[in-house]
């Protein structure tokens, strides 16, 4: 029989063992050689380990960011699902640089310095003194904004998480300041706070309104990170992306992330890169059938406007849900269904385009605080939202484009939770349906609720030569039984 001293000894080596395999995965990003200020700010934010998309993309960035001067610098194109840790993918390589290249500069100032302060002394002379810094608030003292990076993005909802995102991961790092700039606020007060930003998240027309007015000056831009960058190329953007382009010809490095990348915006793309695209590097994390499988995705049919709406209460009235967003076609219809909605009980509000900046962001702060249940949106507007509470999301209307079925169904099953993503469709979407299906390469599961049948017969949305049959996206956990409409 084993003595107390053995069993002692025992539970001490395991213990050891236990504390180094918790250590191996406490430190999944220690292995990526991120700054230390970093990697504190990623263990305050709760992440122990790099998603996919960070652990290829991440050390891809920084080889190329730390090729010695002379060398080459890869510019990246990354597609990965949305909820996959993209921005974070993007922003801790270049915050990391920014940091190095910071200390660089501060050893280079303070050696510079100390020489100054010795040959003073040397001479017998006193000491100078440093100079007092200059408030950037007060208007004699107005330098325009000099950023080292700049972040892209389609819409002032997205710049704005991108933006607090990168406020987050700079809370260790002194010295290195977040900015952003986007439509629809107070024009003063984002020109007050550019003053010293490091990195700028911007929307692109109101980063070109400052840079034409003198605010801001990118000639020292290093680094252009673009994201969700089909909707940068596929929005009316292109002009201004090729005015950005040569007013940052100089920067190192151009990355562009996002959930797609359809050949004609791969073209089009090219044109901003480097070399005309010669020195990207592409990782594709996953195909369009593989994207979403924590995500249930069905269709159901209906026969006509209110045989859809009554779909819609029925999925809204799911004990299920948690929250939801409901996506409409136009900003006509959002509003109409919202306000209805509200009529029935719902805790509904609406998001579009159309409404100020000021009333956005309160109604996204409601979504988050869980004041708000349903949100009825516009592609545009609900681009980037990143709400981990959204179980459901519901395509009331159907997408212009195939592109954005996927940057719908991705405002669900965050971070790998699951969700579970309905579309109601009638027979005149077939067509739609059918360019969503050849995007995905996966054919529509049709469901019926009990009592909500459609009448008319609904062919197959396309032919059998589709092939990659099977139940699109069926998430461990999101079985029907219990839920409306289960099979």
């Amino acid at each position: 029989m084993a003595s107390f001293e053995e069993n002692n000894a025992c539970a001490q080596e395991q213990q050891a063992q236990t504390a180094i395999e918790s250590e191996a995965t406490q430190n999944g990003f220690e292995a990526l050689g991120l700054a230390p200020e970093l990697l504190a700010a990623v263990a305050d934010l709760g992440y122990t380990q790099p998603t996919a998309v960070q652990q290829r993309a991440i050390p891809l960035a920084l080889a190329s960011t730390e090729a010695q001067d002379g060398g080459s610098f890869n510019d990246l194109m990354v597609s990965s699902q949305t909820g996959s840790g993209k921005t974070a993918a993007f922003l801790l390589p270049v915050l990391h640089t920014l940091l190095r290249q910071q200390a660089e500069q501060a050893a280079s100032e303070k050696a510079a310095w100390e020489a100054r302060v010795a040959e003073a002394l040397a001479r017998g002379e006193e000491a100078p003194k440093k100079p007092r810094r200059k408030s950037p608030l007060n208007p004699r003292h107005f330098k325009p904004a000099v950023p080292g990076a700049l972040v892209l993005c389609p819409t002032r909802e997205l710049a704005q998480q991108v933006a607090q995102e990168a406020i987050g991961l700079v809370r260790h790092c002194r010295g290195l300041r977040v900015a952003s700039v986007v439509g629809g606020m107070p024009y003063q007060q984002q020109v007050a706070k550019l003053q010293n930003a490091n990195l700028l998240v911007a929307t692109p027309g109101r980063l070109l309104d400052l840079q034409r007015s003198g605010q801001i000056v990118l000639d020292q831009v290093q680094f252009l990170v673009m994201d969700e960058a089909d909707r940068m190329l596929d929005l009316g953007f292109a002009d201004d992306l090729a005015a950005i382009h040569q007013l940052t010809a100089q920067r190192q490095q151009t990355m562009m992330f996002s959930a797609t990348f359809a050949p004609r915006i791969q073209q089009l793309a090219m044109r901003v890169m480097h070399e005309g695209g010669a020195r990207v590097q592409r990782l594709q994390l996953d195909a369009p059938h593989e994207r979403h499988a924590n995500i249930e995705q069905r269709l159901y049919w209906a026969d006509h406007p209110d045989h859809r709406r009554a779909l819609l209460d029925h999925w809204l009235r799911d004990p299920a849900i948690d929250q939801a967003i409901v996506f409409a076609c136009t900003q006509i219809e959002c509003e109409q269904l919202a306000e209805d909605l509200q009529q029935s009980g719902f805790a509904a509000v609406s998001l579009h385009g159309a409404l100020n900046q000021g009333l956005r962001n309160r109604r996204l702060g409601a979504l988050r605080d869980g004041r708000v249940q349903i949100l009825v949106a516009t592609d545009v507007a609900a681009r980037g939202i990143d709400v981990p509470t959204i179980t459901h999301v519901i395509n009331y209307g159907l997408p212009m484009k195939a592109e954005d079925y996927t940057h719908r169904v991705g405002r669900t099953g965050r971070a790998g939770r699951d969700g579970l993503a309905v579309t109601l469709a009638e027979i005149r979407d077939r067509r739609r349906l059918a360019d969503i299906e050849a995007h995905t390469r996966q054919r529509f599961q049709v469901h019926t609720i009990p009592g909500l049948e459609p009448q008319k017969p609904f062919p197959a949305v396309t032919g059998p030569s589709l092939g990659h049959g099977g139940r699109r996206g069926q998430g461990a956990g999101r079985p029907g039984n219990g839920r409306p409409g289960g099979p």
